[in-house]
């Protein structure tokens, strides 16, 4: 099977918010780990706060993360002022649906944002919402074996 993000880029900071606006855009569901915080660091880069206030000015944010450690969880939510969806089991659909429906965004108006497309893209195409592929952001930093088993992954994308 081939999934085919809406959007392909090398770095979240690449997104184009003006673009996502005119489409109609309301909402971005962020990937926590690898693409917008350091994997299990449990903290954002000082770029990655700014940027992030700077997207909520504009657009609901929040994180769907399939992690399930209950010490990272409450070390990330105490330093994130945006809403977090932790145990989200994607790609499957049932806990984001139900997040949607909590915060009342329409999954017409949301985009998915992630670095892997065999849980946050597909889950986002599952959805039926538009969906952004990005690199980790320490793509430049992870071990050989991480960047191959990325390097496998990213196989089942069509640009």
């Amino acid at each position: 099977m081939f999934l085919r993000p809406d959007y392909n880029l090398k770095s979240i900071y690449d997104i184009d918010l003006d673009e996502l606006k005119k489409i109609g855009i309301k909402a971005l569901l962020f990937d926590l780990d690898s693409t917008i915080m350091a994997s299990k660091s449990g903290c954002y880069t000082k770029e990655m706060t700014d940027w992030l206030a700077k997207v909520q000015k504009d657009f609901f944010i929040a994180v769907v993360s399939n992690n399930k450690n209950e010490e990272y969880i409450n070390k990330v939510k105490q330093i994130s002022d945006f809403p977090l969806l932790f145990k989200a089991s994607k790609p499957e659909t049932k806990y984001v649906k139900e997040f949607l429906k909590k915060y009342n965004i329409n999954i017409n108006d949301c985009i998915i944002v992630g670095d892997r497309p065999l849980t946050d893209i597909l889950c986002g195409k599952r959805l039926g919402c538009k969906t952004v592929l990005v690199d980790s952001i320490t793509a430049d930093t992870e071990s050989k074996l991480v960047r191959f088993v990325r390097k496998l992954e990213r196989m089942s994308v069509r640009h």
